[in-house]
C-alpha cells in the first residue's frame, strides 16, 4: 500500500481544513487507517483512527469533537476533517495503514506511512 497525503496549508485559528490520504493497492478496503501528527521538537502523536469498514473510530482527547475521520473505500481515500483549529494543532500530519482491519492508536502497529502534509494554524 502506498499512501499520498494532501490538503494541508495555512489557516487562521478557528478555521477548518480537510486532509485526504489516497491509497494505492488492493488491500485498502480491508485496512485500518490512522492519522498521526508531529510538531517541531515533539514526538509523533496519535490523532484519529478508523476501522476498515468505517464503523469504528477513535480520537485523541485533544481533537475529540473538533476532528472527524472518515473513509471512502470506493475511492481508496481516508479523510480527516479538522474544524475549530487551534495553534497547537500545527504539525506535519501523516496518514498510516495497517495490514489488519481494526484501528489502533499505536504508531508501531501501522505498516505503511504517507509522506506527511504540513498544517499551520496561526493565532
Amino acid at each position: 500500500v502506498q499512501l499520498q497525503a494532501s490538503g494541508g496549508g495555512l489557516v487562521q485559528a478557528g478555521g477548518s481544513l480537510r486532509l485526504s490520504c489516497a491509497a494505492s493497492g488492493r488491500t485498502f478496503s480491508s485496512s485500518g487507517m490512522g492519522w498521526f501528527r508531529q510538531a517541531p521538537g515533539k514526538e509523533r502523536e496519535f490523532v484519529a483512527a478508523i476501522s476498515w469498514s468505517g464503523d469504528s473510530t477513535y480520537y485523541a482527547d485533544s481533537v475529540k469533537g473538533r476532528f472527524t475521520i472518515f473513509r471512502d473505500n470506493a475511492k481508496n481515500t481516508v479523510y480527516l476533517q479538522m474544524n475549530s483549529l487551534k495553534p497547537e494543532d500545527t504539525a506535519v500530519y501523516y496518514c498510516a495503514a495497517r495490514k489488519t482491519t481494526g484501528w489502533s492508536r499505536k504508531a508501531y502497529e501501522y505498516d505503511y506511512w504517507g509522506q506527511g502534509t504540513q498544517v499551520t494554524v496561526s493565532s
